[in-house]
């Protein structure tokens, strides 16, 4: 997703009349900040506001895909046990299964054209999410709470 569209698709949760009002302006004023009329453009912190009003992750999935990335929220370890955690290793292999067969079909031809080397993307970015929700969760589930993160020497 872009920046224009996901501004949109956040707006359209409460209206652009609705969320103007929320970051106190008007509505002529926030479209000109999206629509970057006249020099004018959308801060960060405002698309921090405007996402966290809508109850969305637009903007950051906008940005993860401008910088070659994929966002990933990150569930609650809220209740989760190692069984579930288990539960998260297996559809990681699953995944794993499934890239396998998709690249042994694809290069059977010995080429992999767009629409394979689409589908091994698509694969591959689901595997990047479910193991970064898989290590997320691990981490709250058996680390300790701490302030800080372990620094490269620590590590």
């Amino acid at each position: 997703m872009e920046l224009l569209p996901s501004y949109q698709e956040m707006i359209k949760v409460h209206g652009w009349t609705g969320t103007a009002a929320t970051l106190g302006m008007t509505r002529s004023q926030l479209e000109a900040r999206v629509y970057e009329v006249k020099g004018s453009g959308m801060r960060v912190s405002t698309a921090l506001l405007i996402q966290a009003h809508a109850g969305t992750t637009h903007f950051a999935q906008a940005i993860a895909v401008a910088s070659g990335g994929v966002f990933v929220e990150l569930p609650s370890g809220d209740g989760v046990t190692g069984e579930a955690l288990h539960g998260k290793f297996q559809e990681l292999y699953t995944e794993l299964g499934r890239l396998s067969g998709t690249y042994t079909e694809a290069i059977k031809d010995n080429e992999i054209d767009r629409r394979e080397r689409s589908e091994l993307e698509d694969i591959s970015q689901q595997m990047h999410k479910t193991m970064k929700e898989l290590m997320g969760l691990m981490f709250q589930v058996y680390c300790r709470p701490t302030t800080s993160q372990p620094n490269s020497e620590e590590a």
